[in-house]
């Protein structure tokens, strides 16, 4: 049975649930009354409601983490997915009720839905390295490999049901097919990461040892590049671009050491146009923040470690942090374009990652001591309300 029909299927029983308990006061229960049955009758919880036993009753019975969420992905407030090591599980009422879409031999690192239906996802085969591109038609209840050979890519984008973007430190390919054939993308020499909001629009973080930094962009799909930002000194050691719209943030990684790492976060409201340094966060363990210019703050959410970023429309922009050693997990975010930067308060983890779907909507995935969940947040992450979590062994 797939996770829709058991989502249908548990709306009718809480429905008969209800319906039983206004019964119970009769056929002249007052308004009052039927309200106050209706409430009685929980529609939301938290724990693992009862999926993956098998498998948590295996991990329990050994000396292995517990069951983790390795990605995320919401398409709105009420619907979206998480998965892990050979389990997705998914929501479409806001997390009251969960349901398991697939079960089986893969390991998911990224997964990626352009609708409720069709979806794509890098997945290893459990106790190998190679990675997979492979993709679902039905939900995600059952995935098709793609090729017979393993991929290398790192990140995958799909724009809808055939045009999607795959990306690798150093190269970037794109398909109009759905994955089957993939076109190569010419970047800038020294690419450590790119990021295409079109076939033709796209940026490009380069970072030439002993030469600084520079984020380049293009307007012709790769055949000219030109510079956007350029830093000649403190040059990062890796990076990642995020772009949407007119937004476009590079985050240049420094050293990382302690379960420490210094960062900056640069912001450009108009394309690559300008640039302001928003966070340049320096570590005992990592060394001085990469880059130059001044910074709006010296400190990044939750001071610690930079994690995925997620943008929203013309001016939001969310950030996740965490802190191994302070044990505490956060949001930054912005609503003008970076212009203004606001480190949210935290809430207890070793790791976090974060889908957002709108300015106040949006999902994270914690990693505690010996736990993984969900939580959501309907104020922009400035509270975090917990729906989901798998406990390992000493809970």
């Amino acid at each position: 049975m797939n996770w829709n029909k058991m989502l249908h299927q548990g709306k009718l029983t809480l429905l008969s649930a209800v319906l039983v308990a206004v019964s119970a006061w009769g056929m002249h229960a007052s308004p009052s009354q039927a309200a106050s049955a209706a409430t009685a009758v929980p529609a939301c919880g938290t724990g693992d409601h009862g999926l993956l036993k098998e498998l948590q009753a295996r991990h329990a019975a050994s000396e292995e983490t517990p069951l983790s969420f390795s990605d995320l992905q919401f398409l709105s407030a009420d619907t979206g997915r998480a998965a892990g090591s050979g389990f997705m599980i998914g929501t479409s009422d806001g997390g009251c009720h969960f349901q398991e879409i697939y079960q089986g031999q893969w390991n998911f690192r990224q997964i990626d839905f352009p609708n409720n239906v069709q979806g794509w996802a890098l997945a290893s085969v459990k106790d190998t390295a190679a990675t997979y591109l492979i993709a679902t038609t039905n939900g995600g209840s059952t995935w098709t490999r793609i090729g017979n050979t393993a991929t290398d890519f790192e990140r995958i984008d799909f724009k809808d049901s055939k045009r999607g973007f795959g990306y690798s430190q150093n190269a970037t390919s794109y398909t109009i097919d759905g994955g089957r054939t993939w076109s190569l993308i010419r970047t800038p020499a020294n690419t450590r990461s790119a990021e295409f909001t079109s076939r033709d629009k796209g940026y490009a973080l380069v970072i030439a040892p002993g030469a600084g930094y520079r984020v380049m962009k293009t307007s012709n799909g790769g055949s000219t590049w030109s510079l956007s930002l350029q830093s000649a000194f403190a040059y990062p050691e890796s990076g990642r671009i995020y772009a949407s719209g007119d937004q476009v943030y590079a985050l240049l990684y420094g050293g990382t050491g302690m379960s420490q790492t210094s960062y900056s976060l640069y912001a450009s409201s108009n394309k690559g146009g300008s640039w302001k340094r928003v966070i340049a966060q320096d570590s005992a363990g990592g060394g001085p923040a990469p880059g130059s210019g001044a910074a709006q703050l010296r400190s990044g959410p939750a001071s610690g470690k930079p994690g995925n970023m997620q943008l929203i429309g013309s001016s939001a922009a969310f950030l996740v942090g965490f802190s191994p050693a302070g044990e505490k997990v956060a949001v930054g975010r912005s609503y003008k374009g970076g212009k203004a930067w606001t480190n949210l308060p935290a809430i207890p983890g070793y790791e976090g990652m974060i889908s957002f779907t709108g300015l106040k909507e949006g999902w994270m995935a914690v990693r505690g001591q010996n736990t993984s969940s969900l939580y959501s947040t309907g104020d922009g992450g400035s509270t975090w309300k917990l729906k989901f979590v798998f406990k390992g062994t000493e809970q």
